[in-house]
C-alpha cells in the first residue's frame, strides 16, 4: 500500500493549510460573534458566506466528490489528508462545501439520482446555494438497526404519501435546508433489506413540521442544528423516489461508507489541533515552579497522543485505500474499525488537552470543550461503537 501524496494532493494540502491558518481559524471568532449578534441563533453569519466565496475562488470546493464531472475527482485516499485538515475546525468543512450531511446526500444524488433530481437538487447543493438533511433515525425505535424504521412511503397514483417522525436530522434547522432525503418503508412484507426506500422531500412541502432542534451536550450547533421533524401525510411526486422502491439499504451502504470515513478523517484533524493547543499551552504555563512541559505526566500525555494519532491515521488511510481498490464491501471491516478508533482517539487527546488547560479547557474561550462534545457524539452518529465492534467480530469469526 502506497500512501504517498501525489503532486496534486501536495499542492492542495499546502493551499488548504494556509487557508485554514489565515482564513478559517481566525474566522471562527467572527463567526461566533456574528451568530450571537444576529436576529436569532438561526441567522447565517455573513463571515461564513464570505469564507465560502474565498474557498471557491481558491478552487478548494467540493473536494470530497469522487466524480470529476461534479467535483474534484479525488479518490478516498487522496481526499483523506485534505478532509483531515478541514476537520481542525467545526466550521471548516462547510467553508469548502464538504460538510455532512450534504456530502453524503450529494453522493447519493450523483450515484443514484435521476437527471431531473440532479438538476433540481444536486446542482444547487454543489453550488452551495442550498443545504439538505438526511432523515433516517427515529425516536421510537432503536435506529442502530435500521430495519426497525417504522416511517412509511406509500404509493398513491403519481405521488407518494410520506409519514413518520424523525430526529437527529442534522441540518434540518438550517434556514438554507431545502430538501430532506427521507428513509421509510415502501413494502413491509418484502425481504428484510428490501422493504426500505429513500425519497426526496422538499422542506416546504405541506405536512413537514420541524418540532424542535436538539441540543448536543448543551450545544445547539446553530445555524445548522439537529432537527426533530414530523412528516404528516406529505405528498411528493413519484419521481422523487431515489433509484427505485426497495433500494434504501443498498443506497445507505453506498452513502455510509464514504460518509463514515470522512468523519474519521475530520476526527484526526480535531485531535491534531487539540495536541497542538496542548503543546503550546504547556510550554507557556508554569506550575509549582516550572513549565508544565517539564512535568513527566504531561510529556507522557503528549507522547501517547502523538502515537495514537499516527496509528489512527494509518488505519484510516488503509480503509480509504481498500475502498478505492477493492470497494466498500471488501473494506467494511476496516471502515468499522476506524469508526471505533478515530473518535475514541480524538476524545482521549482532547481530554488530555482539556486537563492541561485546566479551567480554561472547559470554557468557550477555547474550542476544546465543543470539540470533545462533537467527538463524543460521533460514537453514536454513524452507529454506536458496539455495532461496529459486532461487525468486526462477525467478520473475524467468518
Amino acid at each position: 500500500m502506497d500512501f504517498a501524496y501525489s503532486e496534486r494532493v501536495e499542492r492542495l494540502r499546502a493551499t488548504l493549510i494556509e487557508f485554514m491558518r489565515d482564513v478559517v481559524e481566525p474566522g471562527e471568532v467572527t463567526f461566533h460573534a456574528q451568530l450571537q449578534a444576529g436576529a436569532d441563533r438561526w441567522s447565517i453569519p455573513p463571515v461564513l458566506e464570505e469564507m465560502k466565496r474565498q474557498a471557491r475562488a481558491a478552487e478548494l470546493w467540493n473536494l470530497f466528490m469522487p466524480d470529476s464531472d461534479w467535483g474534484a475527482g479525488l479518490t478516498n485516499l487522496e481526499y483523506a489528508p485534505l478532509c483531515e485538515i478541514m476537520g481542525r475546525s467545526a466550521i471548516g468543512p462547510e467553508v469548502f462545501n464538504c460538510s455532512a450531511p450534504d456530502t453524503g446526500n450529494m453522493e447519493v444524488l450523483a450515484r443514484y439520482g435521476s437527471p431531473e433530481q440532479q438538476r433540481k437538487w444536486l446542482v444547487p447543493l454543489l453550488a452551495g446555494e442550498i443545504r439538505s438533511c438526511f432523515s433516517m433515525t427515529e425516536p421510537d425505535v432503536a435506529s442502530s438497526d435500521a430495519t426497525n424504521i417504522e416511517a412509511s412511503i406509500v404509493r398513491a397514483g403519481d405521488e407518494y404519501v410520506v409519514n413518520g417522525r424523525k430526529w437527529w436530522s442534522s441540518g434540518g434547522g438550517d434556514p438554507r435546508c431545502k430538501v430532506a432525503i427521507f428513509m421509510g418503508k415502501t413494502n413491509p412484507s418484502a425481504p428484510r433489506y428490501e422493504q426500505q426506500s429513500m425519497i426526496l422531500v422538499p422542506m416546504d412541502a405541506p405536512g413537514v413540521r420541524i418540532v424542535r432542534t436538539l441540543p448536543v451536550f448543551g450545544y445547539d450547533h446553530a445555524p445548522h442544528g439537529h432537527a426533530e421533524i414530523d412528516y404528516r401525510d406529505v405528498r411528493v411526486p413519484a419521481a422523487n423516489i431515489i433509484w427505485g422502491e426497495g433500494k434504501g439499504f443498498a443506497i445507505a451502504q453506498g452513502r455510509l461508507g464514504p460518509g463514515r470515513i470522512h468523519h474519521c478523517m475530520r476526527s484526526i484533524g480535531a485531535a491534531e489541533r487539540a495536541l497542538e493547543l496542548m503543546v503550546d499551552r504547556v510550554k507557556r504555563r508554569v506550575a509549582f515552579g516550572r513549565p508544565l512541559a517539564d512535568q513527566g505526566v504531561i510529556r507522557e500525555w503528549i507522547a501517547d497522543s502523538r502515537i495514537e494519532i499516527e496509528q489512527a491515521r494509518l488505519l484510516t488511510l488503509k480503509a480509504a485505500y481498500m475502498m478505492d481498490t477493492a470497494g466498500n464491501k471488501v473494506a467494511q471491516k476496516e471502515i468499522a474499525m476506524i469508526k471505533v478508533v478515530a473518535p475514541n482517539v480524538a476524545l482521549r487527546v482532547i481530554d488530555r488537552a482539556i486537563q492541561a488547560f485546566g479551567g480554561a479547557g472547559v470554557s468557550d474561550d477555547f474550542p476544546l470543550a465543543a470539540m470533545w462534545a462533537n467527538q463524543r457524539t460521533l460514537r453514536l452518529a454513524d452507529g454506536p461503537d458496539e455495532v461496529h465492534r459486532r461487525s468486526v467480530a462477525r467478520l473475524e469469526l467468518q
